[in-house]
């Protein structure tokens, strides 16, 4: 494909998102290293433990960034570039306040929520521990969710970029400093992981103050502005969990089914969400353009920017597809498999590898409707899509792990269905402000 001048945009957008997505895991392996070499493998459990809880958190509220992303844009598309900041600024408040409630809810409850993993009683109360003072960090970090849907509203992606890589750097070199220099156990990797949080929020809060006071936007909360983008943020909670639905589901499946195709799945499904980073960052660019476009009122320009990258979104999927068939034979090698794994693995990299170009186009058109601030329409598509997979999980118990996979494709298909159909018409182009 030539390069156009929209395809730059794309690309402006797109290339510091992916490069903000693969950050943290990154950075959370080099975690689990430093844990992993100064604790033994009772601390590693635990953080495994207590580290899925905090993920889960994070996960469910990311529409804390997609949802600001998507009004911040349109206003500033529209010309309303105080509205813009206002809808920003009304997104940290609906952060904080969320995150002041986690931690509320979540801190007294941590025992009966780490039992729920059947941990041995030491790595229990080391996971207690990790989870209780990684909370006191929650709400720094849904700072950091709405203050990047703030400026990739704003068309900026570079500087979320600097602030992940920044804090997660930091974050690896104050569990360094905590665990291994002045030991003080899992609780130190804790306590680095709220300080990096904190700071990252800090550094959004001050880039948002500052765009606030100069564009005379007030920092108080907004009660009613705090509540709308709390109903529209609902919406795309609704979607969130639904694929939270899919992959428990998918896992629960998984584990029934025996110790290799349990360990053959889960190194899949690690594959597969570094493959989705790549193609989730063109749908970041989605949701700022589109917000934008259509606050300008220009549907033309939104047409086109979807169907640019759309296709975008398929060759990448093609690529990376053709990616995952060239290493096959290496991957399970790089996880030291055993003979059952890696026969169970290579067949199932197969499916994972012919269902990327659905997932690229997927992705994208998810993107340009949440962009769009088609949240309803996403939530129900997500209710929906996830009854037609369940019926595809329960068959796929009995046949096999590549079985599962292919429902899950079957879950994937449901979904561009009905993002195609939506896209083909006119509903979602509501333009202004």
């Amino acid at each position: 494909m030539p390069i156009t001048a929209r395809d730059r945009e794309i690309l402006r957008l797109a290339v510091p998102a992916f490069g903000a997505l693969v950050a943290e895991p990154l950075f959370l392996l080099a975690d689990y290293a430093i844990v992993g070499h100064g604790l033994g493998t009772t601390a590693l459990g635990a953080l495994g433990v207590a580290g899925t809880v905090l993920s889960t958190l994070v996960n469910l509220c990311v529409f804390l960034a997609y949802g600001t992303t998507a009004s911040v844009a349109r206003q500033s598309g529209a010309g309303n570039h105080a509205r813009a900041m206002r809808n920003g600024v009304d997104g940290i408040w609906l952060a904080l306040a969320i995150g002041a409630a986690v931690v509320a809810v979540c801190w007294p409850l941590a025992p009966a929520i780490v039992e729920l993993f059947g941990a041995g009683q030491e790595q229990t109360a080391e996971a207690v521990t990790y989870l209780r003072i990684s909370l006191l960090g929650a709400p720094g970090m849904l700072v950091v969710l709405a203050g990047t849907g703030v400026l990739r509203g704003l068309q900026d992606t570079v500087t979320p970029l600097a602030v992940a890589v920044g804090s997660f750097a930091l974050n690896a070199a104050l569990n360094a400093w905590f665990v291994l220099g002045l030991h003080w156990g899992i609780a130190g990797s804790a306590w680095g992981t709220v300080l990096a949080q904190t700071l990252g929020a800090a550094v959004y809060l001050a880039v948002v103050v500052r765009g606030a006071l100069r564009l005379g936007t007030p920092l108080v909360p907004d009660l009613a502005g705090v509540r709308q983008a709390g109903t529209a943020s609902f919406a795309l909670l609704v979607r969130t969990v639904c694929l939270r639905v899919v992959l428990v589901v998918a896992t629960v499946v998984a584990t029934r089914m025996g110790k290799p195709e349990l360990a053959a799945y889960a190194i899949a499904t690690q594959l597969w969400t570094l493959l989705a980073f790549a193609l989730d960052a063109i749908a970041i660019a989605g949701q700022a353009i589109t917000g934008r476009s259509l606050g300008a009122g220009d549907t033309v320009a939104t047409r086109a920017a979807t169907r640019r990258m759309v296709q975008w979104g398929a060759w990448s999927g093609v690529v990376l597809g053709a990616v995952v068939l060239a290493a096959r034979p290496l991957v399970p090698g790089l996880f030291d498999a055993d003979p059952e794994v890696t026969a169970q693995l290579l067949a199932l990299l197969w499916p994972v590898a012919l269902f990327q170009p659905v997932c690229g186009v997927v992705f994208v058109l998810d993107g340009v409707l949440i962009g769009a601030g088609d949240q309803r329409y996403l939530a129900w598509a997500g209710v929906w899509t996830t009854l037609a997979y369940l019926p595809a999980a329960f068959l796929a118990s009995g046949f096999g792990v590549v079985a599962l996979w292919c429902a899950l494709g079957v879950w994937m298909v449901a979904r561009l269905i009905t993002l195609v159909r939506r896209a083909a018409g006119t509903a979602w182009l509501v333009t202004g402000a």
